[in-house]
């Protein structure tokens, strides 16, 4: 692929700008930093143009805070300026980058995710027997900074560019534990620059980046016709069990270059008939369950969601979006008992306090 340049203009253009602004609020618009950004938008639209323009621009301080979906994540959101930033970069980035993929990526790319993948699953599942499937030990605190810029300026040119993306990488760094390599001094983990927050826009790219290399060293160093990655859960279907070990020792091999170690209880090969828990989902050759840890979850936030629209903390609309949401995502799966006995009960109603708020 050849590098490109002349980026940064298109990036700070007003157009690119507005186009970015509108990405940022979708689905946020009643939050509150977002109301008042969007109050006097093209006033603030030209304040960020006029410090990108100078290098002036300097990231705000994220809000931090916990999910449990299913597992308990730390989620580290950026003031709405810099997310719509993060947007106007990567409005002009993503393409670019994008062409390098391979097929099978599925991971926060326009006309693919969650349910493409698992329809890629079940085509690959005909003729195949078992399937490794992993996933990386803390992914997004162990993404190096350093050999991200590298691979980044293996496709950019374009200095000011550049520029930009150490500014956002730079604004939030956060790690979990220490990881050594081979050839690491003592200190080695603790000198590198690493972790990239999960929430923001920017680090769902670069996290897809961070693993194109090792796309393509699984389909054509290896020559494994039958994989899916999903950010960095990954599967490799095969009718050789043994074959797909030596797969994964080779896949550990390669990503010990990139400084990071396969999660040592979620990567193993299984049986497709046992059934296999990918993306939400626990698929088996003849139907779809959702994962009980999911809807585990959903349970908890439709309890959750009661209580707050009946003291006027949650807006109908708002209700109405979780649901028709979740919907939208369990319905791939044999679940039309699971949503009629989750939501049958539910009555959203507000008490006398919250009616009055």
């Amino acid at each position: 692929m050849k590098r490109a340049g002349d980026l940064y203009k298109r990036i700070i253009s007003f157009e690119n700008l507005l186009e970015a602004s509108r990405k940022a609020r979708k689905g946020k618009r009643f939050i509150a930093g977002t109301a008042r950004f969007e109050k006097d938008l093209e006033r603030n639209l030209f304040r960020i143009q006029e410090v990108l323009e100078k290098k002036t621009y300097e990231p705000g301080p994220y809000r931090d805070f916990y999910i449990n979906d299913p597992k308990r994540r730390l989620i580290s959101a950026a003031p709405y300026p810099d997310r719509v930033i993060h947007h106007a970069l990567i409005n002009v980035i993503g393409p670019l980058i994008e062409r390098s993929f391979i097929f099978d990526t599925y991971a926060c790319i326009k006309g693919r995710g969650t349910h493409k993948a698992i329809e890629r699953y079940k085509t690959f599942m005909v003729g195949n027997s078992h399937v490794l499937k992993c996933d990386i030990k803390k992914y997004f605190w162990n993404i190096d900074h350093t050999i991200l810029l590298a691979q980044l300026k293996n496709k950019i040119k374009c200095a000011e560019t550049l520029w930009l993306i150490q500014k956002v990488l730079a604004s939030h760094q956060k790690t979990d534990g220490m990881e050594y390599f081979p050839g690491d001094g003592l200190f080695s983990p603790s000198e590198r620059k690493r972790g990239i927050p999960i929430g923001n826009l920017t680090s769902q790219f670069f996290a897809n980046l961070y693993l194109n290399g090792f796309d393509h060293f699984v389909k054509e160093g290896l020559r494994e016709k039958f994989y899916i990655r999903y950010c960095d859960d990954f599967v490799a279907l095969g009718t050789d069990p043994k074959r797909l070990y030596e797969v994964k020792i080779e896949m550990e091999r390669y990503l010990e270059t990139l400084r990071l170690k396969l999660h040592p209880n979620k990567s193993r090969v299984y049986r497709i008939t046992d059934g296999v828990d990918f993306l939400g989902f626990r698929i088996f050759p003849d139907h779809l369950r959702v994962r009980k840890s999911r809807v585990k979850g959903y349970r908890r936030k439709l309890k959750k969601m009661v209580l707050d629209y009946g003291e006027g903390r949650l807006s109908l609309s708002e209700v109405r979006a979780s649901i028709h949401s979740w919907i939208g995502h369990v319905k791939h799966a044999d679940s039309y008992r699971l949503r009629e006995e989750m939501l049958s009960d539910k009555v959203f109603k507000r008490s006398l306090q919250g009616a009055g708020s």
